[in-house]
């Protein structure tokens, strides 16, 4: 492969709305970078961060889907506004390779940070585990409900401690207000994840991960720590995804 990176807001301002007067910042309209762009490439990975202030904007994925609109080759997202499946993918290869279980249990644990993080890759997280043969719960504090859309049937403890008995595998992850959007309504220092908490479970973050906010050294540092392993699979992840995608091009 030849991969070519082009960083969009670091280069120029494009314009995703329709009819409008192009007399400020912007200086292309999506409508015909994504059509060039496809002349240059046979895929093309999306990166689009959420406002975090605007709900529904940030769920009509309007970057993502305009690309999808008007490329005309695949577009591949590698984190949107509102989901990241392709570290979902990653973390469900991580635990069907080292569970030692038919049927583990995960959890997904919220954890304090001092920034207002996205929902992306908890909701693609949730909507993964639903589709495994696992004993799935969510815990965080009140008021930090994911989208309700996705969590649908798992099953959420707003006890972490009662949550985390007898886990296999335990996610932790930070993330703002869904119902309060974008807000930090907590930064309980108590749900940050240790080694008495953990348990004998196995810990997994998507990274990067702020030592000490999100979980202690000792967690990070001891042998139940998985994330190299789960880093490591964000390649096979993406081999597989483009792997289909190539072969599919060349039918």
């Amino acid at each position: 492969m030849e991969v070519m990176i082009l960083n969009v807001n670091d280069a120029w301002q494009l314009e995703f709305e329709d009819g409008t007067v192009m007399n400020t910042n912007t200086s292309e309209h999506i409508k015909e970078a994504a059509q060039v762009i496809s002349q240059y490439a046979d895929v093309i990975a999306v990166r689009a961060f959420p406002t975090l202030k605007d709900k529904k904007k940030d769920e009509s994925e309007y970057v993502l889907n305009s690309f999808v609109k008007y490329a005309s080759v695949p577009v591949i997202n590698m984190e949107s506004a509102t989901s990241h499946p392709l570290q979902a993918l990653t973390d469900a290869i991580t635990i069907s390779e080292l569970t030692t279980k038919r049927k583990p249990k995960v959890v997904l644990s919220w954890a304090p940070h001092p920034k207002a993080l996205p929902q992306a890759v908890p909701n693609s997280f949730v909507e993964m585990m639903q589709l495994l043969e696992v004993d799935f719960c969510i815990t965080h504090p009140k008021d930090y409900e994911l989208n309700p859309e996705i969590t649908k049937h798992s099953q959420i403890n707003y006890n972490q401690e009662e949550a985390l008995k007898d886990a296999d595998f335990v996610y932790v992850k930070n993330w703002s207000s869904y119902k309060e959007y974008g807000q930090i309504l907590s930064q309980d220092d108590n749900w940050r994840m240790t080694k008495a908490k953990l348990g004998n479970a196995k810990f997994m973050h998507c990274l990067p991960v702020r030592r000490n906010v999100v979980v202690e050294d000792a967690v990070l540092d001891s042998n139940q720590s998985i994330v190299m392993q789960q880093a490591n699979n964000r390649t096979f992840a993406a081999q597989v995804v483009l792997k289909q995608l190539v072969e599919n091009l060349n039918k």
